[in-house]
């Protein structure tokens, strides 16, 4: 079908969903948004990529999981985005227990057997995918496009759908989105070292999207080190590279050895191109790469995560600012209790020492949580924290030790105010 025909299968009154990220089928989303019949519609997902109307429509609501750039911006234009917390693990179960009658996803052209790999994103809805599509009172709507990689799975878990399964087939000719390459700034640059200071020869390396983590996968590519290993929620451009430079062979880990396990990929189309077909990758579900007892289980894992405040307790804040909605909890609570298992592993959470807001310096280490902040993390869990001033380790500390510590990386401007109220704790 095209597009449109796939859509108009949809009813005036009815509940969509799709995955995360690089999973947004932008056709189907235009296709949604040439259409303005809309009564009642549910619309589940997150982080979606493209602007699509269809989120602005006034019978349209939205119950985000994980608000990006997009999803921000539609609320601010006045549609109703409302954020669903919960794990990214979670976004499978959540969708089946809204009763989701819709699942939409974007992959491949089919193979011989009528196989389409799930491509850049298996994430957490490939299983409720199958289910509608088993189901005769459901939709599967699948858009492919011979610009998507094909990706192999985990030995164990497919990353394919079979036409066999799907309601709706839509030919496209899509590209992928791809990320813009961040090279972050001096600030960046100097905690990213400070970073790589802490990933021991032969590391299993998690990392997320943005300048902090590609320069970490840069400085490793210029230094010493090697043998690193890949078991990631998401693989980006710092982790190609860090491959291309020589620095990633998986031989050291525990689990899946000479194989980068990850659940979904963005970056550039170089990125992409290598993931093609290529043995080395290994995709699976966010419920398996996600898990914090598999997590642990790897050769000397660090995860390498990023936060928007920290306060003196050591509880962790990186999806809201203040009351407002920024982003998600995603795998950031899985990664940092998965490395805080074992005396082997390190859980490494960067953030710039400040932030400008209404054009006022403001420290992002701070005494107590933003009023209304959400906890992404809670301070037990909290590993080795890292700014422009340094790297504080948390791990084993007391109370006040950790409070001084903290206080110790933050600018220079805060940081007598913030010693004094550290003293104190404890």
């Amino acid at each position: 079908m095209t597009a449109d025909e796939a859509v108009a299968l949809i009813g005036a009154r009815d509940s969509v969903g799709f995955g995360l990220v690089t999973a947004t089928p932008t056709a189907l989303f235009g296709a949604l948004s040439r259409r303005s019949d809309w009564e009642d519609l549910t619309i589940c997902g997150g982080l979606s990529l493209g602007h699509h109307e269809v989120f602005l429509h006034p019978n349209v609501h939205y119950r985000c999981q994980f608000m990006g750039g997009a999803d921000r911006a539609y609320k601010a234009a006045g549609a109703d985005v409302q954020y669903v917390p919960s794990f990214f693990r979670h976004y499978g179960v959540m969708m089946e227990r809204l009763g989701i009658r819709v699942m939409m996803l974007a992959g491949s052209m089919p193979d011989a057997n009528g196989d389409i790999s799930v491509s850049l994103y298996n994430g957490a809805t490939l299983e409720e995918c199958r289910r509608a599509g088993r189901d005769p009172e459901r939709l599967l709507l699948v858009e492919v496009s011979p610009h998507y990689p094909r990706t192999p799975g985990l030995a164990g878990h497919a990353n394919t759908v079979n036409v066999a399964e799907v309601d709706a087939l839509v030919v496209t000719d899509q590209e992928p989105v791809v990320f813009p390459n961040d090279p972050g700034t001096p600030e960046d640059a100097a905690i990213a070292a400070f970073a790589a200071e802490f990933i021991p020869d032969g590391a299993t390396l998690q990392t997320g999207i943005g300048a902090v983590p590609n320069l970490v996968a840069h400085a490793l590519a210029e230094g010493p080190g090697g043998n690193y290993g890949v078991h990631s929620e998401m693989f980006t451009d710092g982790l190609y590279q860090l491959i291309k430079a020589g620095k990633v062979d998986n031989s050291r880990k525990t689990l899946h050895p000479g194989q980068c396990v990850i659940t979904f990929a963005g970056g550039s189309r170089e990125t992409y191109d290598f993931l093609h077909e290529n043995p080395m990758i290994a995709m699976a579900p966010v419920t398996y790469t996600n898990d914090p007892t598999v997590i642990a289980q790897n050769y000397r894992m660090v995860c390498i995560n990023s936060a928007l405040e920290i306060d003196l307790l050591g509880q962790i804040g990186a999806d809201s600012i203040g009351a407002r909605q920024f982003s998600g909890v995603g795998g950031h609570q899985d990664f940092i209790e998965g490395t805080s298992l074992s005396t082997d592993h390190v859980s490494l959470v960067c953030l710039q020492s400040t932030a400008s807001v209404g054009g006022e310096l403001v420290s992002r280490i701070v005494p107590s949580m933003s009023r209304f902040a959400s906890v992404t993390s809670p301070r037990q869990l909290a590993g080795v924290i890292v700014t422009e001033y340094g790297a504080a380790d948390l791990r084993g500390r007391t109370v006040r030790e950790r409070a001084i510590a903290l206080a110790g990386i933050a600018h220079p401007d805060f940081r007598d105010e913030l010693m004094e109220v550290a003293r104190l704790l404890g």
